[in-house]
This record gives structure tokens, C-alpha cells and sequence, in this order.
């Protein structure tokens, strides 16, 4: 089957970071090594917990379930803005825009980067929680993972996108936002804990958030073994606002950064 140019543009990109991510053994390392790591942590929490809380004990997988789906968010996120950082350190922007490659295309291509890179991390620490602690993520939470792992990634794609945008405007300096600015958001996620433990004077965050009514439904399934279908719904209704705004930030952002001819001088 023949492709459309703006489709083979896209494979193009894909094959160029699949490439780089599987031709090097320590980038495959770092995906798995932190999801891990917290999923290890966790667990030993989790184990620490079940004789003591009945809550816990009810759901023994709350804590891990919570960390593996953070972590979708997080490294959907971190695939998006790795991506174009990668670039930058290789002052590749230039080359790629003088080329017919569209910003649209390329960031479909990081899209698709970033869905492996989750894939590959938090899916080798779901595996291993099997053996190590006999949790299984997809067992525990059935069909529903599949609309909360979406929304995960689309949010933490949103967010790729506003600091892709920002560091391609503002350059090099603004990297750090690519690790800090996500876990800004954590606190008011409810991902360990209800929205209703949050201070009244702060609560109104968390109902900006996809991913709030996220952990709070997962909290429902494990729990309650009950899907919440409004929670679901807001979660949705939000996650669209944020998408939104994260593609006009992008845009915006690019369109400057490209008039005042920054993608030629990607640097601090």
C-alpha cells in the first residue's frame, strides 16, 4: 500500500527515534528503571499496609495500581517533550523544517514515540509486579484500565505540548520544565489519596484536572468494584479542554519561535 506524503513523513520520524531508543541499550534501561523502582517501592508499602488498614486490605493493588498509571501520565508526557529536546541538543530543528515535514506531522510522530516508550516502561514494571508481588494491573482493574491508561496518556500529552512549546520558544534554559512542571499537578491529582483529603482552599485544582476523577474512579473499581461513568465523564469533558490548550500553546509558541528564527539558534 502506497502512502500519503504527510504519512510517510510521519514514519519517517517514528523510524528515526525508534531507532535511537532501541539501538541503545541505556535509553531502554532508563524507561524501565523508574517505573520499576517505584512499583518496588510501592509494593513493599503496600505489603506493609495490608495488616494494618482494612481499607488497604480490601484493595492490597491501590498503591501500585496508582503508581503505574501515574507513570503513564508522567512518561507520556516526558516521550512528548523528549522528543523535541532531543532535537534541540542536536540542533536538528532547523534541518527538519526546511524539509516538507509539517510541525503537525512531527508531533503525530512524537505521539507515537511516546506511546512506545510507556509502553516498553510502565509495561515492564506491570509485568514484573506479577512475579514480585503477584498484582497484576490488568486483572485487578479488567476493561477499565483501558479508558484510564487514554486518558493518562492523552493528558500527559497535553502537557508534552505546552512544554514542547515553551522550550522551543524560550530555548534550552527552560529544559527543567520537562522534569518539574508535571509534578506541580501530583498534589492535586488524588493519586494516593481522595480529593476530599485536600484542603477546601485548594480543591477547586483538582477539578481542573483529568486526572483527579482518574484516581478516583480507580479507587471506585478497586473498592467499590464499580465503574463511575460521571467520573469517567468529567475526567473526559476536562481532558478535551486541556488538549485543546495544549495544541493552541503549540502552535502559538512554534509560529514565534519560527518568525523570530529560534528554530536555527536552539541553545540556552
Amino acid at each position: 500500500m502506497t502512502l500519503s506524503p504527510p504519512l510517510r513523513r510521519i514514519r519517517a520520524m517514528l523510524y528515526r527515534h525508534a531507532y535511537l531508543l532501541l539501538g541503545s541499550w541505556p535509553r531502554l534501561l532508563d524507561l524501565v528503571y523508574w517505573p520499576t523502582v517505584q512499583m518496588v517501592l510501592w509494593g513493599f508499602i503496600t505489603l506493609f499496609l495490608v495488616g494494618k488498614s482494612g481499607w488497604v486490605a480490601n484493595a492490597a493493588g491501590v498503591f501500585l495500581s496508582a503508581v503505574l498509571l501515574w507513570d503513564t501520565l508522567f512518561r507520556g508526557q516526558l516521550g512528548v517533550s523528549l522528543c523535541f529536546l532531543e532535537e534541540m541538543y542536536a540542533r536538528h530543528l532547523g534541518h527538519l523544517f526546511v524539509s516538507p515535514l509539517r510541525p503537525g506531522e512531527l508531533v503525530i510522530a512524537n505521539f507515537l514515540v511516546s506511546l512506545m516508550r510507556v509502553l516498553i516502561g510502565v509495561g515492564g514494571a506491570a509485568i514484573l509486579a506479577v512475579p514480585i508481588f503477584h498484582f497484576s494491573l490488568i486483572g485487578s482493574l479488567g476493561w477499565a484500565i483501558l479508558p484510564y491508561f487514554a486518558v493518562m496518556m492523552l493528558f500527559g500529552w497535553a502537557i508534552g505540548l505546552i512544554i514542547a512549546g515553551l522550550v522551543v520558544r524560550l530555548g534550552l534554559g527552560a529544559e527543567s520544565l520537562a522534569w518539574a512542571a508535571i509534578f506541580f499537578i501530583q498534589p492535586f491529582s488524588a493519586v494516593y489519596y481522595p480529593v476530599a483529603t485536600l484542603p477546601l482552599s485548594v480543591r477547586w485544582i483538582a477539578y481542573l484536572l483529568p486526572s483527579a476523577p482518574v484516581f478516583e474512579g480507580m479507587r471506585a473499581v478497586l473498592v467499590e468494584n464499580r465503574f463511575d461513568w460521571a467520573l469517567f465523564g468529567r475526567a473526559v469533558a476536562v481532558l478535551l479542554v486541556w488538549l485543546a490548550a495544549g495544541g493552541i500553546a503549540f502552535t502559538l509558541l512554534f509560529r514565534s519561535a519560527r518568525r523570530r528564527g529560534l528554530l536555527l539558534q536552539s541553545g540556552e
